[in-house]
């Protein structure tokens, strides 16, 4: 009897962690935590781009998601990235077709730069094993693996803030000459980093708004490996079900984006 009971008893808790969510998402003084569990769901994330901008919930109800966020930067004015965007291992965002970079003299003395920021990348390698990478955009990809699908954005945030090597700040004889992305101003900010072989993301709403630098010291208090900036501040999006829908637009509407990560 007893060893029934015991069968009985291991039968639940197997079943019960096999049911388990592998999207974690809590909330606490303005800032939504998810955290990405397990291997399967890394096959389930996709990053995707739209031919127009739509907002967060758009995509997130045309996609049918589980969770969508936001991800590349892009200009407003022409609705082109300024961000690459790989899905389904081909790349349907290049920034360096974008006229507004290509036109702009400071931009395209800086083009090497930008083109450079940070990405956030799975990667298939031998005997389908799907891994995650926070590199640069120019980074090879190891041999054996290959690019899945992947979002660029930056900086990188931890375990160096690349402000200056990504053309986010320009300092002349020590000051900073030129912000972009209010990366120095307290506002919204969508993050995504790596802690072991999870996946975390903070959404950073108006609530408690950040600027980089005490985004690096939240991560590194919070023991992640790696962090990485999507676009943030009116941009930051979020959609999680039914059951959460985060924007940073006033009326509830939220702002129209270009590029999106999505978990069917």
């Amino acid at each position: 009897m007893k060893k029934l009971l015991f069968l009985l008893m291991s039968l639940i808790i197997l079943s019960n962690a096999a049911m388990a969510d592998p999207i974690d998402v809590t909330y606490n003084d303005g800032i939504y935590h998810i955290v990405l569990k397990g291997d399967k769901i890394k096959k389930r994330i996709k990053f995707i781009s739209s031919e127009s901008l739509i907002t967060n919930k758009e995509a997130h109800q045309r996609t049918k998601s589980k969770l969508t966020i936001n991800a590349g930067y892009f200009d407003p004015e022409n609705q082109k990235s300024m961000s690459y965007i790989v899905t389904d291992r081909v790349t349907m965002e290049d920034p360096q077709v974008n006229e507004a970079l290509l036109y702009n003299p400071v931009l395209r003395r800086n083009m090497e730069k930008i083109l450079n920021r940070t990405e956030f990348r799975i990667v298939e390698c031998d005997k389908g094993e799907y891994r995650y990478e926070i590199v640069p955009h120019k980074s090879s990809v190891d041999f054996g693996c290959a690019l899945i699908t992947s979002a660029q954005g930056g900086p990188l945030v931890y375990p160096q803030l690349r402000l200056e090597e990504e053309f986010f700040i320009v300092k002349k004889d020590g000051e900073v000459v030129r912000e972009s992305c209010s990366v120095l101003h307290k506002t919204a900010r969508t993050i995504i980093g790596l802690k072991g072989d999870e996946a975390h993301i903070l959404i950073i709403t108006d609530k408690h708004p950040m600027d980089l630098y005490e985004v690096h010291e939240y991560v590194k208090n919070l023991g992640w490996d790696r962090a990485m900036a999507f676009d943030g501040g009116s941009s930051t999006s979020m959609n999680y079900l039914n059951k959460y829908n985060v924007t940073s637009i006033g009326d509830g509407a939220g702002r129209s984006l270009k590029s999106f990560m999505i978990i069917r």
